[in-house]
């Protein structure tokens, strides 16, 4: 099994590819080892010593590191234990949840406006960041305020503030004008 590297625009985040699939459909992000118990491989995951977050996309894993540590140092580990996990064809996740609520809040005399964004979201922001190894969740819409959540390689990331606001805002202030802003939620 040959797994690639890629670097994210997050310095504290690498992506990994295995070749092969990860998740069939969805993500799954996993701020801590508490969180990781529905996933064998992402549990394997924070055994290593400095990984923060790992975020599951469709065909790429995100780890994300303390400053303290250095990639020279967990990346052998962690190829390990994703070549391990593979190898041995264990479940990424032990169950179907994708952990994302598909719906978000707002109010259903919004719906037409909703159903704008979250098509523009899904074929022209998602892809965009699943290729820096991160994701952006629809959480609701209020009073012409978008609001999102950052997954993977996304949270915590320096750039992420731009991508919010110069990327993301601006495009769906063009295509939806009912959109005033976008903010970024836990």
């Amino acid at each position: 099994m040959f797994i690639q590297t890629e670097q994210t625009p997050n310095p504290a985040t690498l992506k990994f590819l295995p070749g092969e699939a990860v998740l069939a459909e969805g993500s799954a992000d996993f701020a801590d080892a508490g969180q990781a118990a529905r996933s064998p491989l992402a549990r394997a995951l924070f055994e290593v010593d400095g990984v923060t977050r790992v975020f599951l996309g469709g065909d790429f894993i995100s780890v994300s590191k303390t400053d303290e540590q250095s990639w020279q140092v967990m990346k052998p580990a962690i190829l390990g234990a994703i070549m391990e996990h593979f190898t041995a064809r264990r479940p990424v996740l032990l169950d179907e949840a994708d952990g994302h609520d598909l719906e978000g809040s707002f109010d259903p005399a919004d719906a037409e406006i909703v159903g704008q964004i979250k098509e523009l979201l899904d074929t022209r922001v998602r892809p965009a960041v699943a290729q820096d190894g991160g994701d952006i969740v629809f959480r609701g819409f209020d009073e012409g305020i978008v609001y999102l959540h950052m997954q993977g390689a996304c949270a915590g990331c320096p750039s992420s503030t731009a991508t919010l606001k110069m990327g993301i805002e601006n495009m769906l202030r063009h295509y939806v004008p009912e959109v005033l802003g976008v903010r970024p939620v836990p």
